[in-house]
């Protein structure tokens, strides 16, 4: 009754204020081609190849292998991501890996993935990015020395904050700030391998002669520098989050993903021969931040223009995070994997604004203790166990779904390609270096199995009791209410 109500008179003050036609209460398709391939190169690109792009050189040791993995990484990053765009216009519901591990495997898989990406992989990586870019910030009110941790943190929060507010304000203004950061950040980008290139043409090639003496040929430092490189790409699913909101997305998805990836992966081999071009081996892997190391010897006394444009692209990145992590949350409520009130749309502004709320408050509990990038590289190898499960849940529709429309339909050997290395790059840090964080995340990921059987499964009475008076007030609290469908 209570939601009818209010559904009824916000729509009918939203008519009479515009004199247009009412919209259905639901996510709006407000997300075009250009926006998509900013959601994409923005979320990828992050503050890692600004800051730190010597994980992939400490492990091959030598300047052209290390530039081999990095093309190698984002031909896979494409791949994969090609499977994913047969996945997205076959099945176009938001929620990436959720709705595709539904439909090929069932819900068990599904709610698997959700509770291990709500509960740690999405808040935690996010998490990072905002303390990330609140320590470029404060770094530059305290020269000379660390800026404290409350400071940190409380700006980290801040940003947190601020991004979740944007987006639960309106998807165009989140699409928005996105377009606006990326551009940002390919600004810094062209800087950096425009500067390269005139090095180059001026002749510093000397770290590019002999470049694969001294290889590294152990197949344990190979895959390791393999997964690093991937961790840098990491990201290139990121519109599969957000499939009902794209205009056209049969054309736009696959168009985004063809643009986007390929562009990343450029940017990523030119940025390093750039480096290469200014620094020695030895002196990018002692660097604390590359980038300001190149600004400072290539672009002084204007140095100060590269951390400016790498903050930009950490808040960027950040905000590609909360926009497509939201809509995780949302589909896992609007399925009964998760509260239902996180399925709600806001009426006014019909944004999943619960989503999001609930998004920024697990990030930031994240942000109170000490050190979670640990955290993030224990449970990082199951993001490759999910994108395997995914893709092979491809193969496996190809024979059990054979009605399902494909507008897009890659070779079979592509995601045959793509589970195999999924399977190498789960268990070769397992294998390479064994530890005993790896067992307790596999054993985190299974508990999910309990909430599932107690929540989804059983429903116990007591749990609905208790949650149907927390929606009601909620729901009368921030003005949403369930989804409605587009009568079509």
């Amino acid at each position: 009754m209570g939601e009818a109500s209010l559904r009824k008179r916000t729509e009918e003050e939203r008519a009479a204020q515009n004199n247009v036609p009412k919209k259905t209460t639901d996510l709006q398709k407000e997300v075009g081609l250009l926006s998509g391939v900013c959601i994409i190169v923005g979320t990828i690109i992050g503050s890692g190849i600004f800051i730190s792009p010597k994980s992939v050189l400490s492990n091959t040791e030598a300047v052209g292998p290390c530039l081999v993995i990095w093309a190698a990484c984002g031909v896979l990053a494409t791949l994969g991501a090609l499977c994913y765009a047969e996945l997205g216009t076959m099945i176009t519901k938001s929620g990436a890996e959720y709705p595709y591990l539904m439909e090929a495997f069932g819900p068990i898989p599904a709610y698997l993935f959700s509770w291990t990406s709500m509960i740690v992989m999405k808040p935690s990586s996010f998490a990072i990015i905002c303390l990330s870019f609140s320590e470029y910030v404060c770094a530059a009110f305290y020269p000379g020395c660390q800026p404290p941790t409350v400071v940190v943190k409380c700006l980290a929060a801040a940003a947190i904050w601020l991004i979740t507010i944007v987006n639960a304000l309106s998807v165009r203004l989140g699409s928005y700030v996105q377009n606006v950061f990326t551009a940002a950040k390919l600004v810094i980008v062209a800087v950096i391998i425009i500067s390269g290139i005139v090095f180059l043409a001026q002749g510093n090639t000397k770290n590019f002669e002999n470049s694969f003496s001294g290889t590294q040929t152990s197949v344990g430092a190979i895959s390791l520098a393999f997964y690093n490189g991937l961790w840098a790409y990491d990201g290139w699913n990121q519109l599969n989050y957000i499939t009902e909101e794209l205009r056209n997305p049969y054309r736009n998805l696959p168009l985004a993903i063809i643009v986007g990836i390929p562009l990343v992966m450029v940017c990523y081999i030119l940025m390093n021969i750039a480096y290469f071009t200014v620094m020695t081996p030895t002196e990018l892997l002692q660097s604390q931040a590359v980038a300001v190391t190149f600004g400072d010897r290539v672009l002084y006394p204007a140095s100060w223009v590269v951390p400016l444009f790498v903050a930009f692209s950490t808040i960027g990145a950040a905000n590609g995070t909360c926009f497509t992590a939201g809509r995780l949350i949302y589909v896992a409520g609007r399925e009964g994997h998760m509260l239902k009130v996180l399925s709600y749309v806001s009426v006014r502004r019909l944004t999943p604004a619960p989503a999001l709320i609930f998004y920024g408050l697990i990030t930031t509990i994240y942000i109170i203790p000490g050190d979670i990038n640990s955290l993030v590289n224990y449970f990082s190898f199951a993001s490759w166990l999910f994108y395997g499960m995914t893709i092979l849940g491809l193969i496996v529709m190809r024979f059990t779904k054979k009605d399902l429309e494909r507008p897009i339909k890659v070779p079979l050997a592509v995601p045959v390609l793509v589970v195999l290395l999924s399977v190498f790059l789960v268990l070769a840090p397992i294998i390479g270096q064994p530890e005993w964080e790896y067992l307790y995340c596999a054993l985190f990921i299974l508990s999910g199995l309990i909430f599932y059987l107690l929540f989804v499964h059983y429903k116990f009475s007591w749990a609905q009791k208790i949650s149907r008076p927390v929606t009601m007030h909620l729901q009368m609290l921030m003005e949403v209410v369930p989804p409605e469908k587009d009568p079509e």
